[in-house]
């Protein structure tokens, strides 16, 4: 059993990471949580603290901890450089928020650092456990489509009146909804050749924070991808399209984690991230014989605590990262490059 603690005890901690770790009990354990403001949630406090769960203030109780296997940071973004230095310089095992860092300098410290004293280092990416992208991969590896060759992806909601006036750049759609789009594309597809950024202030036109992107990333093949995010979307787009040289697949509407997690449902609830058959991707595709073959494709379903058990592997039983360094370092050099100068503009990734 794997001792955890968490740095944060938050609306991220309480319903995207501890539910999925109360469904794994018999590998790990949460032994401390350190935030600034422990008594906000009285009740699951008390919970947690029924199963030996110590609760402090102080960073330093974790890092005088011995007996700690993994740290887990879920603090404001613009802290994550800072509070993962410290644990990494402490020898302790880091898996992390994201978006995970500003700047490819500050991704490569952290890597680094986690070289020098043989430290797990690992942003939480559970994104990659989405039912809808899960099924995406499905419909790529089954062939269905043949080569791909346009991939779009959308990340929409309806928020006109949430617009922040200003802040850093880990602030901003890019690198909260980015961070996840961007990983989803380079843990299938790699590192692009071209990217083509378009990130503008779409709410509030004197804020100083964009809010709304439209990134393409070309690859070879003439495969494009292209991810958006809109904070203005009232009628929203399919959340994938993909089109290829036998067929397309669509499919509407986001996993149900998301929705089962806000309104109280739980891992482990009869019917917890089910998506119901009307929401169900769809496949037109060309046969052999030319026969035009229309087919529902049942959503498979996600789990957000499999990077857990990636985690598990890798600490335990030596497997391979769920995120390597090398994805994590492509991630956050697309993630800076699209901050880094006005758009639209394109950036050259070929090495």
């Amino acid at each position: 059993m794997l001792n955890i603690a968490y740095i944060g005890f938050g609306k991220s901690t309480n319903r995207y990471h501890i539910p999925y770790v109360k469904e794994r009990f018999e590998q790990f354990h949460i032994s401390r949580i350190v935030a600034p403001h422990i008594d906000k949630r009285p009740d699951d406090r008390a919970k947690l603290e029924a199963t030996g769960t110590v609760f402090s203030t102080d960073i330093q109780d974790i890092i005088a901890d011995n007996t700690l296997d993994l740290v887990v940071v879920v603090t404001p973004a613009p802290t994550h450089f800072a509070v993962a230095k410290q644990l990494l310089a402490a020898g302790k095992n880091v898996l992390i928020d994201k978006p995970v860092v500003a700047t490819v300098k500050e991704i490569t410290e952290l890597i680094d650092l986690a070289k020098q004293h043989d430290a797990f280092f690992m942003p939480f990416q559970n994104r990659r456990f989405d039912s809808d992208f899960i099924t995406l991969q499905h419909v790529l590896d089954a062939g269905y489509i043949g080569r791909p060759i346009e991939l779009e992806l959308h990340m929409d909601h309806y928020r006109p009146n949430d617009a922040k006036q200003s802040g850093g750049v880990m602030e901003t759609t890019w690198f909260d909804h980015g961070a996840h789009l961007v990983d989803q594309m380079v843990s299938l597809f790699g590192k692009p050749q071209h990217v083509a950024y378009d990130l503008r202030i779409a709410r509030d036109l004197s804020a100083s924070l964009s809010d709304q992107f439209e990134v393409n990333l070309f690859y070879q093949d003439a495969f494009k991808a292209t991810i958006q995010s809109s904070e203005m979307t009232a009628v929203h787009y399919p959340k994938w399209i993909l089109h290829g040289t036998k067929g397309s697949y669509i499919k509407y509407n986001i996993d149900q984690q998301e929705y089962d997690l806000k309104t109280g449902i739980m891992p482990g609830d009869a019917g917890f991230g089910t998506d119901a058959p009307q929401d169900y991707g769809k496949v037109t595709y060309y046969n052999q014989n030319n026969d035009r073959i229309e087919k529902i494709i049942p959503t498979i379903n996600g789990d957000y605590g499999r990077v857990y058990d990636a985690v598990y592997e890798t600490l335990v039983n030596h497997q391979d990262k769920l995120v390597s360094n090398e994805q994590l370092v492509t991630t956050i050099s697309i993630l800076e490059a699209g901050a880094s100068a006005s758009s639209p503009h394109i950036v050259n990734f070929n090495d």
